[in-house]
Parts: C-alpha cells; structure tokens; sequence
C-alpha cells in the first residue's frame, strides 16, 4: 500500500478533521462560513481563468517557502 504524502504541516489527523468538518456541515453553516471569508478584509477573491490555476498555484507555493 502507497503511504500518503502530506504538505508540511499536515498529517493524517489534520486531513481527517478538515473533513469531518465539511462533512459534518449544514448548508447553511456552509454558507455562512463562505460569506464570512468573503467580508475577511484580510483575504482578496478574485476570478481567474481555470487554465491559469496550475500557474497561479505554483507561484503562491514558491512565495511562502
């Protein structure tokens, strides 16, 4: 069996917990956590082309090692 490679940082506990989180979550708790980020003056959403994520990934990787 292939053993799971995680970011620095996370491990199989941290995965499982994010996705209990998700899992576990009402629609409405869904969305009021997206509205919240949304009003987070400390984060910026903006719309890029899908083709450009792969990109736009790699230069955030590269900025914050």
């Amino acid at each position: 069996m292939k053993k799971n490679k995680f970011p620095k940082g996370w491990d199989e506990k941290r995965v499982q917990k994010v996705l209990a989180h998700y899992e576990l979550q009402s629609e409405e708790e869904a969305v009021a956590e997206d509205e919240a980020a949304y009003e987070d003056k400390k984060q910026t959403f903006i719309e890029i082309p899908n083709e450009l994520l792969p990109e736009i990934r790699e230069l955030i990787a590269h900025r914050h090692h």
